[in-house]
């Protein structure tokens, strides 16, 4: 695992960004394609942007969906597949195929078994992911199953990730915030070639001192990142603060 500080969260996406293009770009010299995963959240704005604009042939690129909220249509405001279609996918040429998380299925199992299926025969090269308040990986939240080999599963989320996603403003009420999110699982996550991850913001410094210096635990999920052979991870000063 690897670590970078920057002085801006500006600073902090463009590396970010460079780092995973340079990895996409590798993965498609050597296989022809490249099979990526993005994540959302605010945490992503700059990292997502630098990457719509960093010279990768996107007609060789596969596109995974990290999580979505249940029961939440596709254009509500908070919707992640509506955040990864303004802010990445109509920025950038046609992609090779694009696998959204449909959280407002009839069958959330469902959807998670159709998720399953698909990453099983696509293996990530790099996935760009973020660390939440609580610790969490996508919405893997405390405690999380640091067991399941399932791709994709059904999650509770918890207070503190729920209060999170208001604080962001992707909602106005706590009560608004779904209870319940299509996640991918850690282990899905884990098995990427390549973890890219994103982490601002002051408001993350406690969890990214715990899961960066802290025990491997499933209480702080991304602590889980300290096992990953090829892990970066970009801060910016303020995210830093409270590393030793």
């Amino acid at each position: 695992m690897e670590k970078f500080i920057y002085k801006t969260k500006q600073e902090m996406g463009n590396a970010a960004a460079a780092q995973a293009a340079d990895a996409i770009k590798q993965a498609i010299e050597e296989k022809g394609e490249a099979n990526i995963i993005l994540a959302t959240g605010t945490s992503q704005f700059e990292t997502i942007k630098s990457l719509t604009s960093s010279g990768i042939d996107f007609s060789k690129v596969t596109m995974f969906h990290l999580d979505e909220y249940i029961d939440l249509p596709a254009d509500h405001p908070a919707s992640f597949r509506k955040y990864l279609k303004e802010r990445f996918v109509d920025k950038v040429p046609a992609l090779k195929a694009v696998h959204f998380v449909e959280g407002d299925a009839e069958n959330p199992q469902q959807e998670c078994q159709r998720l399953g299926d698909i990453i099983a025969k696509n293996p990530i090269d790099v996935a760009l992911i973020g660390i939440g308040e609580n610790g969490h990986l996508a919405f893997n939240d405390p405690p999380a199953d640091f067991e399941t080999e399932q791709p994709y599963i059904i999650v509770e989320l918890d207070e503190k990730c729920r209060a999170q996603q208001m604080g962001e403003g992707w909602f106005k009420t706590l009560e608004q915030v779904p209870r319940r999110a299509i996640s991918m699982s850690i282990r899905q996550i884990i098995k990427s070639a390549c973890l890219i991850v994103s982490v601002p913001e002051k408001r993350k410094a406690e969890a990214v001192k715990n899961a960066l210096e802290g025990k491997v635990t499933n209480i702080c999920p991304a602590s889980i990142l300290q096992t990953h052979k090829s892990c970066k991870i970009f801060l910016d000063s303020d995210a830093a603060s409270q590393l030793s």
